[in-house]
């Protein structure tokens, strides 16, 4: 089964599983949006549990793979200038340097290759840009075997336990590493904050 079959048929319930228990460390994480408007890309915007929490004077773009979450977004709270847009993390439809913000949240232990998700979202910010992440990571060296063991399974429905993020940073030079802090699962899930050269 692929991503956009499997989160076709998890969109329906993955606010049930995934919204109050997110919803703290989503806030720590938008609450390092800058005040002036911005241009912001949500980047696996998914149902859109981050769209209540975004402040209003930005312009948003949320991308998703699939058609079955982009139109859960429309069921919350939005900021008024956002707009959906289908497309693949891993290939972003959008022109280089074209953001000031690219938001990651819960999308790069998701997709089947998130250096490249890390690398696009590199490419389409604009010098000086932040991308905030939020996400669920081992630390280099982590024998981690239970995760580990259960990775095949789980990569094949729905996420991965497998990326490091430090191995994602090293070779996306364009981006420095600001924050790094602990958000949930005794640090498994870390608030990180990068920003562009």
């Amino acid at each position: 089964m692929d991503l956009r079959h499997s989160y076709t048929l998890i969109a329906p319930v993955y606010d049930a599983f995934l919204a109050s228990a997110t919803r703290a460390a989503r806030q720590r994480s938008l609450a390092q949006l800058p005040v002036e408007p911005a241009r912001v890309l949500l980047a696996g915007v998914g149902t859109g549990l981050d769209l209540p929490l975004l402040p209003s004077q930005h312009a948003y773009i949320g991308l998703d793979l699939t058609s079955a979450m982009l139109r859960r977004t429309a069921t919350q709270q939005r900021p008024p200038d956002f707009r959906p847009v289908q497309g693949d993390a891993q290939r972003l439809p959008f022109a280089d340097r074209c953001f000031d913000q690219v938001i990651l949240h819960l999308i790069l232990a998701v997709v089947p290759d998130p250096l490249a998700c890390l690398q696009e979202a590199s490419r389409v910010l604009a010098s000086g840009g932040q991308v905030l992440i939020f996400d669920k990571f081992l630390v280099p060296g982590q024998r981690a075997p239970l995760r580990r063991l259960l990775n095949p399974l789980v990569r094949r429905v729905a996420t991965r336990f497998d990326v490091v993020f430090e191995e994602l940073l090293r070779q996306t030079p364009s981006l420095g590493l600001e924050s790094d802090h602990p958000a949930l699962a005794g640090g498994w899930f870390r608030l990180i904050r990068l920003r562009r050269k």
